[in-house]
């Protein structure tokens, strides 16, 4: 099972299901069920006016992440949250190449337009068994992807936090702690970690991470926004296109094997029928 679209559903799924019966999330069954539908629904209708072959699983990976991180009181915001993530994909596009992350989009434009979205980070506890789950979770999913941005950026979010536990003389339990949120490894591990969003090169995903790392630093403790890490990577995402270009590497796909050389991956196909392929399967990713 190479394709990592399959081990990101079978984990966004468990996920949610012990977050809904375990846990208390605030967000109801049907909630769910109009998100999926609406993230399904977008995606059946878009691929058919693009004339590209209907794929439920990205559908499924922006939907399930939407259960697991958008609150709202009203059944409309969930399904519009929905249509936003999957339409960012056939809209926001440069050489063929989506650059945004589409769950991260529909959160950030939601909650910039209205007070009626929020994301509960703190719905996630910090218990070290939760952690442990979604570090095993993490772990499993970013092998079949692209998980050097999710180590780069942890290792950056680490050395700020830290650092400035030294700097300001706090005791080490204080970064500690702030390690422990069960939202932060939920987005290093299945949200800035998208391969199809990301930046071709492996030089130009560590300066990816490195940046969403600083503006979230600068947005968190400058600003004080909760939703630091959601805002940072929204903000350095249009830089992918100009980082593709300065730092050109072979472009992610799902039909792709390990490059036994470099490291990097890269489609099975002939480079001119490689590139054709990934360029009309960015929908489905």
């Amino acid at each position: 099972m190479n394709d990592a679209r399959h081990a990101q559903i079978g984990v966004l799924a468990a996920l949610a299901g012990v977050g809904l019966i375990a846990l208390d999330f605030e967000v109801t069954g049907a909630a769910a069920a109009v998100t999926l539908a609406s993230a399904l629904a977008t995606q059946f209708a878009l691929s058919r006016l693009a004339g590209e072959r209907f794929d439920p699983r990205s559908a499924l990976i922006s939907g399930l992440s939407l259960v697991l991180l958008l609150r709202s009181d009203a059944l409309g915001w969930h399904a519009l949250a929905a249509a936003l993530a999957i339409g960012s994909k056939f809209v926001l596009r440069v050489r063929g190449k989506h650059f945004m992350n589409p769950t991260n989009f529909a959160l950030a434009a939601l909650l910039i337009a209205t007070d009626r979205v929020w994301i509960s980070s703190g719905q996630w506890g910090s218990g070290p068994l939760l952690a442990a789950a979604l570090v095993a979770g993490a772990c499993w999913v970013l092998p079949r992807a692209r998980g050097d941005v999710t180590l780069a950026f942890l290792g950056a979010w680490c050395a700020l936090l830290f650092g400035r536990a030294l700097w300001l003389g706090d005791p080490l339990a204080i970064p500690l702690h702030q390690l422990e949120s069960g939202a932060l490894l939920l987005f290093a591990g299945f949200m800035i970690s998208d391969p199809r969003s990301l930046p071709d090169a492996r030089a130009g995903r560590v300066a990816f991470a490195l940046a969403v790392a600083g503006v979230a630093y600068v947005l968190r403790f400058r600003f004080f926004e909760p939703n630091a890490l959601v805002f940072a990577l929204a903000a350095v995402s249009p830089l992918t296109p100009l980082l593709d270009r300065a730092l050109p590497g072979a472009r992610f796909a799902w039909n792709e094997k390990p490059h036994t050389r470099t490291g990097e991956r890269h489609v099975e196909d002939s480079p001119a029928r490689g590139s054709a392929h990934a360029d009309a399967a960015v929908a489905h990713s």
